[in-house]
């Protein structure tokens, strides 16, 4: 999956790398999901002059939503005016760039000391440099809100998302929903949230700052396990942060990865990477890394424990549906079929097969008999259907012309009457 993130960049330079990434996709013959990921309601702190800002241990430093004045070790402009409403003396306040590791030098953490009309005055609980012209801010286990779209974000969605027929979008209710779970708010509201939206990235750095780090691995196992039985793609975030600056991961990592994949009681469908890619000195070799853990882990997964789990959990009387497609990943694993070839019109019968985690890849041949025109042509729907299932652990699209479908079908009844003549 490739994430466009429209924080950082503007659209020419995004759209230079989904030229590059096209050219790739032609030439590797692979086949990558995109996903358009929106500014939405980030709290930033802004550094027009995009000079390096040192501050240290003990000492003061304001808070305030005059984006006019000019960043500094004793005032930093943020991009929200509510934010003195919000916090009050105590509270925790996390700045940094990039992502939430709390081991980089570009992080610091504030406690807040007192506010002043609509500023807030914060002491600096640890030394660090801030270079670059936008930080995030977070405000840990505080509810703020700040507006869901920007100027910036409907522009993105309604121009470049529009022209590149992206069908992912972060956080927003369009086409296929990828919701962020990142603060507490979103764990509180999780089944609501899984209800509507069609997967789930959970942002573990983000957890990390709004939660105790003690209790960042009970969430995580509970939001994946319940996107599991729901169906629903869940992705993980912050895998193999040291890999920004360092040519192997740590064994933790490695181990932490691992367990995202085999997890005696859950499976991500992917890990999402960040920094590691986007401002890292080993991007090949981490992707590399990535994957070679990911498959020394799928080779000793319990496809029989998590199969049985997930029927229980279904339990009776199952829907049509979920019949036939756990039915159908049962007879696959006991005749050791090499693939599973699915034809479907929605891709919905395809991705509930591959919710049982077969052990052989899910041929998802989408196809539809409904005709589209625009008045100048005819065109036959189905790649929208087919581009839905690129995330799902798995589940490999195809789409299909419905006229070679149809044939299909038609061969396959001839040779199911003429099995049952014989037979007779």
């Amino acid at each position: 999956m490739a994430i466009f993130d429209f924080s950082l960049g503007d659209a020419d330079y995004h759209q230079g790398t989904l030229e590059n990434l096209k050219t790739t996709i032609k030439s590797t013959m692979k086949l990558c999901v995109v996903m358009l990921d929106t500014v939405g309601p980030e709290l930033q702190v802004v550094n027009k002059a995009e000079k390096a800002i040192t501050l240290k241990a003990d000492e003061n430093v304001i808070l305030t939503p005059d984006q006019g004045q000019e960043a500094s070790n004793g005032i930093l402009p943020i991009n929200f005016a509510g934010l003195a409403k919000a916090v009050k003396k105590g509270d925790t306040i996390f700045i940094g760039q990039y992502l939430f590791t709390g081991s980089e030098s570009t992080s610091v953490w504030l406690e807040v000391n007192e506010v002043k009309g609509n500023d807030v005055v914060c002491v600096v609980k640890n030394s660090a440099t801030l270079a670059g012209s936008l930080f995030t801010l977070h405000a840990s286990q505080i509810r703020v809100e700040p507006p869901t779209l920007t100027d910036k974000d409907r522009q993105a969605m309604s121009s470049w998302g529009v022209q590149n027929k992206l069908i992912f979008y972060h956080c927003l209710i369009h086409t296929m929903q990828r919701m962020f779970i990142e603060n507490i708010e979103g764990l509180t509201n999780f089944d609501e949230i899984l209800e509507e939206a069609d997967g789930i990235i959970l942002s573990r750095g983000s957890l990390g700052i709004d939660l105790p780090s003690e209790k960042v691995f009970l969430f995580q196992k509970s939001v994946v396990y319940k996107c599991n039985m729901a169906g629903k793609p869940a992705v993980v975030t912050c895998v193999v942060d040291s890999m920004t600056d360092n040519h192997r991961p740590t064994r933790a990592e490695a181990t932490d990865v691992a367990n995202a994949v085999l997890d005696a009681i859950l499976q991500g469908d992917a890990n999402l990477l960040g920094a590691e890619t986007l401002r890292g000195l080993y991007p090949v070799e981490t992707i590399s890394t990535l994957g070679r853990i990911c498959a020394e882990a799928e080779k000793v997964f319990n496809q029989d424990y998590y199969f049985k789990r997930t029927v229980k959990f279904v339990g009776e009387p199952m829907s049509h549906l979920e019949s036939i497609a756990s039915s159908a990943v049962r007879a696959s694993l006991k005749v050791k079929a090499s693939v599973v070839l699915c034809f479907t019109s929605s891709g919905r019968a395809s991705r509930l097969i591959a919710k049982y985690r077969p052990t052989m890849p899910v041929f998802d041949s989408c196809h539809s008999q409904r005709l589209k025109t625009n008045q100048l042509k005819w065109s036959f729907s189905g790649v929208f259907e087919a581009r839905q299932s690129l995330l799902v652990r798995g589940l490999f699209p195809l789409p299909a012309d419905p006229r070679q479908v149809t044939i299909l079908w038609s061969l396959q009844t001839q040779l199911m009457t003429i099995s049952f003549q014989s037979s007779t």
